[in-house]
């Protein structure tokens, strides 16, 4: 019955997509196009990819604890052991912490943003994917160092504040560069061009800063 009904759900969404496509409604078919398929990745892909991801982000971030001495990971479990001064904390890397919310929602966002050709699209998923595990196991490492050097009191502050806020700056960073910079530069405004070479006449004469 589950079957059927994600079946439907998305037909009626492919539907949806053809109708908005159909009546040049370029934002609200990118809208539903990315919120529907956010929420097919959550439904019927996150099951089987958090596991994996959670064991690659955890190996990514053990590399640093293996080199420094500071913590131990066990990618087959999922797990980090962190020792400190005050004591000793054992980390789960969860749903949360594997970055499967962050990747899907990029993949979502990519899949029907029309400023790139399809094959642009590909390779810019699978470089922003890379980017995010590694920044992703870059906020666990920040989350080890923290907890090792001021204690396991601190495993709040760490991972709410201080780990969360350097990796959304990195993926601000990544939208940026995705998303924002390249609309800017294919936009057109009348006969202007934002990457387009200026037509000034030649007597007008340039300045450089």
């Amino acid at each position: 019955m589950k079957i059927i009904l994600a079946v439907l759900a998305v037909a009626i969404w492919i539907g949806l997509l053809e109708i908005l496509r159909r009546a040049g409604l370029k934002f609200w078919r990118y809208l539903a196009g990315s919120c529907g398929a956010f929420l097919i990745f959550m439904i019927i892909v996150r099951p089987f990819i958090t596991v994996p991801l959670a064991r690659l982000v955890t190996a990514l971030a053990g590399i640093v604890g293996k080199v420094t001495g500071v913590f131990q990971a066990y990618f087959r479990y999922g797990v980090i052991f962190i020792d400190s001064a005050k004591g000793a904390i054992t980390v789960n890397i969860d749903l949360e912490c594997s970055g499967v919310i962050e990747i899907s929602a990029f993949i979502s966002l990519l899949l029907f943003f029309s400023v790139y050709h399809i094959p642009e699209r590909i390779y810019i998923g699978i470089i922003g994917t890379l980017y995010t595990l590694v920044t992703n196991a870059l906020r666990i490492v920040i989350i080890c160092f923290v907890i090792h050097f001021f204690g396991t009191d601190y495993y709040y502050f760490a991972h709410t504040f201080v780990g969360r806020i350097v990796f959304y700056i990195l993926q601000v960073i990544l939208y940026f560069y995705v998303f924002t910079r390249p609309q800017i530069k294919r936009t057109k405004t009348g006969g202007f061009e934002y990457n387009a070479k200026s037509d000034l006449p030649a007597e007008a004469g340039e300045e450089n800063a």
